[in-house]
């Protein structure tokens, strides 16, 4: 039986937090020895709100090293830039011709995004169109995506139809992956939001080069429910549930054992311990990613990774540019 393909994408805008090692990263790992998995940094999904040149290319290349020390393997997975596969903004524009303004428009993401501002990018816009491109042009069949994705890719889903059925069978229909456990790490400041990087307050978030003291100065500062109880109760008690879980994922302890552990002891033993469960949990990677920028080796895990890409992106956009009456190109 042939495996299955994986796509996913991280953008290099803001630090790569905790939220999205346990979230997303962790589970990347898990799949690239399940399945054939193509895992990129989405520096032009980026650009869709104003980057600072030096900062994005500092970022771009952070977060390929930390695909790397969180554990994904080049040699099993093909690690990349989504700018150094040319096909995927070629197929986002064709995307974009069979995207409906109607549909953009309801996309969540661009009405957070866009409210109340008066000047808004057409990139942002059409972002959707440019996520689908990136999973159809590699016969995607399994999608890792948060809630806040969902919507996305049942466009995406939506977009593969239309095409295949105005031009004949070409793309695959994706479905998405959802773990069913810690998908989803809460803002340290609200336990009702997603921990987010583009969070103007780091201290709503650890970011995963947190040095260990910034680690314990952030959780002693988490915000905390009423009462001193360990308890996991997401509606009544969501902070201190948030707490609960990060520690469990980074412990590898059930919520039922922090819980008892607990027992009787107020939130300032709890955070002093979780604490120092994140800082150990974050050792290895954190030398992992320096030993990584040091070597230099990251340039050669992305250009191998951008020539596999490359040859499987190549092939579709061809399928893709003939079954829609594109003259082939003209060889010497």
């Amino acid at each position: 039986m042939s495996k299955l393909r994986v796509l996913s994408g991280i953008q290099p805008s803001g630090k790569l937090t905790l939220g999205n090692y346990i979230g997303a990263m962790k589970n990347f790992v898990a799949l690239q020895h399940e399945h054939e998995c193509f895992f990129m940094v989405v520096d032009l999904h980026a650009v869709t709100v104003p980057q600072e040149p030096e900062a994005l290319r500092e970022q771009s290349e952070a977060v390929a090293a930390l695909f790397v020390a969180a554990g994904l393997d080049p040699a099993q997975a093909s690690i990349f830039m989504q700018s150094h596969v040319p096909a995927h903004a070629e197929l986002g524009w064709l995307m974009t011709t069979l995207s409906y303004m109607g549909e953009l428009e309801r996309m969540t993401q661009f009405k957070d995004k866009s409210e109340g501002k008066e000047a808004i990018g057409a990139g942002l816009f059409v972002y959707p169109s440019l996520m689908a491109a990136d999973i159809l042009l590699y016969n995607t069949n399994l999608v890792p995506v948060g809630d806040d994705q969902k919507q996305h890719l049942e466009l995406t889903r939506d977009l593969a139809g239309r095409f295949n059925y105005r031009f004949g069978e070409t793309f695959v229909i994706p479905e998405p992956f959802i773990p069913k456990v810690g998908a989803r790490i809460m803002s340290l400041d609200d336990g009702t939001k997603k921990m987010s990087k583009s969070n103007p307050n780091a201290g709503s978030y650890i970011a995963l080069l947190d040095t260990p003291e910034d680690i314990r100065k952030k959780i002693s500062r988490a915000k905390t429910d009423l009462g001193r109880e360990i308890v996991f109760d997401v509606q009544n008690k969501p902070e201190v549930s948030n707490l609960m879980s990060i520690y469990a994922k980074c412990s590898g302890q059930t919520i039922e054992q922090i819980q008892a552990a607990y027992d009787g002891q107020g939130y300032g033993a709890f955070k002093k311990d979780l604490a120092e469960v994140v800082v150990s949990a974050l050792e290895p990677l954190q030398k992992k990613y320096n030993a990584i920028r040091s070597s230099g080796e990251i340039g050669k895990i992305l250009r191998d990774g951008a020539e596999r890409a490359n040859v499987v992106a190549e092939q579709t956009l061809a399928k893709v540019k003939e079954a829609m009456g594109f003259l082939p190109p003209l060889r010497r």
